[in-house]
């Protein structure tokens, strides 16, 4: 009786991986979608102090402000180098891991920016 055992060997690590792909072009469409969405209700997040004024309102407020901001500004640099590395990545088995670690990150500032957005405190 004979069996036969899939090993993580150098041989395995070079096949091409017919999967990479499909995780390049999943986080594009996401992006696609979620990429605009955030800018356009973190632009609109400014609108949260309306009733308070600039100088008048709580810091939970300014303070999640300050972070939809910084996400908006530096996150779009984040998530467009996390989506390049995403497609730039040698199509083979070994950079699974790397390329799932960049497509996440590539999501991570949008999501982020649309969760404070619709959490902000009073």
């Amino acid at each position: 009786m004979t069996t036969q055992h899939l090993t993580a060997g150098p041989a395995y690590a070079d096949t091409k991986d017919s999967g990479a792909v499909v995780i390049a072009t999943m986080t594009t469409a996401v992006l696609v979608i979620l990429g605009p969405a955030a800018l356009m209700f973190g632009g609109l997040s400014a609108m949260a102090t309306d009733s308070c004024g600039p100088d008048n309102c709580s810091a939970a407020l300014t303070t999640s402000l300050t972070w939809v901001y910084a996400l908006l500004t530096y996150g779009g640099l984040l998530s467009l180098v996390s989506l390049l590395t995403t497609w730039l990545l040698p199509w083979k088995r070994r950079w699974t891991t790397a390329r799932v670690s960049a497509a996440t990150l590539a999501l991570l500032p949008p999501v982020g920016v649309l969760v404070l957005v619709c959490t902000l405190p009073a």
